[in-house]
């Protein structure tokens, strides 16, 4: 029962306040939407969403072992962060 309640409230959290929240938000505010199709729509996106992750999550598990995984996103995550402090200046 642990690793559930640490798997729900991790991405509970995460997804607080992101794009997909706001997105859900702005598609409830439309008067001409049923509020139940709204949370249809989205809890059926955010399901097909996760179930990819955890195929490819899988995958990569059985596939991928010997990979450095996490240097490889965090090397990815930093050069994002450098392009991007780099376009600010450069603009």
């Amino acid at each position: 029962m642990k690793p559930l309640l640490v798997i729900f409230v991790t991405v509970f959290l995460a997804e607080l306040g992101d794009k997909t929240q706001l997105a859900t938000l702005l598609f409830a505010t439309d008067g001409k939407l049923s509020p139940l199709l709204v949370f249809v729509a989205a809890a059926g996106a955010l399901i097909a969403s996760t179930a990819i992750a955890v195929l490819v999550g899988n995958f990569a598990q059985a596939h991928l072992e010997r990979l450095p995984l996490e240097l490889i996103a965090g090397t990815g995550f930093v050069l994002i962060g450098l392009w991007t402090i780099w376009g600010h200046f450069s603009a």
